[in-house]
C-alpha cells in the first residue's frame, strides 16, 4: 500500500514539474497549412537532438532569411500536433544575423492553427481603463527584450511598457528608475558563441525612458540605471524561461506617498 501511494506522489510530482527548457539556433521552416489567415506553421530542428519544434506561438515571428535562437518548453500533452512538431508554449524566439536559406513544407495533412489574439495585447488609447485604486504602492514592471534587440517587440515587449506608462500616469510618481540589463555571460548555443555588448542594457534604458518621456511623463521624474550582472528574473513576462529573462528593462515606479507594504508585481 506504501508502495503505490510513493508511486503514486512521484508521478504527480513528475507531472506538476515543468519540462526542461529547450535552447537551440537553427533555421526556421515554414508549413504551409490552410486552416484560414495566419494559419501557417513555424518549425525549427534542434541540430544537437534531430528534434523537430514547433515555434508558432513566439510573439516574435522567424524571418526566413536569417537563423533563430529558440528557448521555450515543451508544452503539455493535450496541445497536440498541429504543424508538425513538438510544440514549445512558453517559446521565445530572436532572429540572428546568420543568413539561412528559405525552406517551405506543404501541409502534408497537418491543420495548422487558426488565428487567435494573443493573451498580452494592447488595450487601444481610447478604450476606458480602470485607475488603481488608493493608497498606490510602489511597483516594478519588466519589459523583455529579444537576445541581441533593443526593439520593442509586438504583443510582448510594448504590453508591459504599456502597463508601465499607464501606471504611471494614473500614479503621479514622485520618481521612476528605468534600470537596463543584457546577458554579458558567454553562452554556448548549438555550438555558437552568444554574448551581448554591456552596451546593449544603456540602449534599451533609454529607449524605455524616451517611451515614458513621449507619453506625458515629466523627464525629471526619471533615473536612469544600469546593472552589469547578467542576473535571472522571476517576473511573469518571462512565463518561467530563466535564460531569456536576462534580457530585460526593470520599470520601478514610486508614487508620491508610498505604504509601508508595497507590491512589486
Amino acid at each position: 500500500m506504501k508502495s503505490a501511494l510513493l508511486l503514486i506522489l512521484v508521478a504527480a510530482q513528475q507531472a506538476a514539474a515543468p519540462a526542461p527548457e529547450v535552447r537551440f539556433i537553427a533555421c526556421p521552416v515554414y508549413r504551409d497549412t490552410d486552416a484560414g489567415r495566419k494559419s501557417g506553421c513555424w518549425l525549427a530542428d534542434d541540430p544537437a537532438s534531430g528534434g523537430r519544434y514547433d515555434v508558432t506561438s513566439a510573439p516574435t515571428k522567424p524571418d526566413w532569411n536569417r537563423a533563430i535562437l529558440v528557448e521555450g518548453r515543451a508544452a503539455a500533452k493535450d496541445a497536440g500536433n498541429p504543424c508538425g512538431g513538438t510544440v514549445l508554449d512558453p517559446v521565445r524566439v530572436s532572429v540572428l544575423d546568420q543568413p539561412c536559406t528559405r525552406f517551405m513544407l506543404a501541409a502534408d495533412g497537418y491543420a495548422g492553427r487558426r488565428f487567435a489574439l494573443p493573451q498580452r495585447n494592447v488595450r487601444p488609447l481610447y478604450e476606458t481603463r480602470t485607475p488603481p485604486s488608493k493608497p498606490f504602492a510602489a511597483r516594478t514592471i519588466t519589459v523583455p527584450f529579444d537576445f541581441g534587440s533593443s526593439f520593442i517587440t509586438y504583443q510582448l515587449s510594448d504590453f508591459y511598457l504599456d502597463q508601465a506608462i499607464n501606471y504611471a500616469l494614473d500614479v503621479q510618481p514622485a520618481r521612476i528608475t528605468v534600470t537596463g540589463f543584457a546577458a554579458t555571460d558567454h553562452d554556448r548555443v548549438s555550438g555558437q558563441l552568444l554574448v551581448e555588448p554591456s552596451s546593449l542594457a544603456k540602449e534599451r534604458t533609454k529607449l524605455v525612458t524616451r517611451s515614458l518621456i513621449m507619453r506625458g511623463i515629466p523627464a525629471g521624474l526619471i533615473r536612469e540605471s544600469l546593472t552589469h550582472r547578467s542576473t535571472p528574473s522571476t517576473d511573469p513576462a518571462f512565463d518561467g524561461l530563466a535564460t531569456a529573462s536576462l534580457r530585460r528593462v526593470e520599470v520601478r515606479i514610486e508614487p508620491l506617498s508610498t505604504p509601508k507594504i508595497s507590491s512589486d508585481h
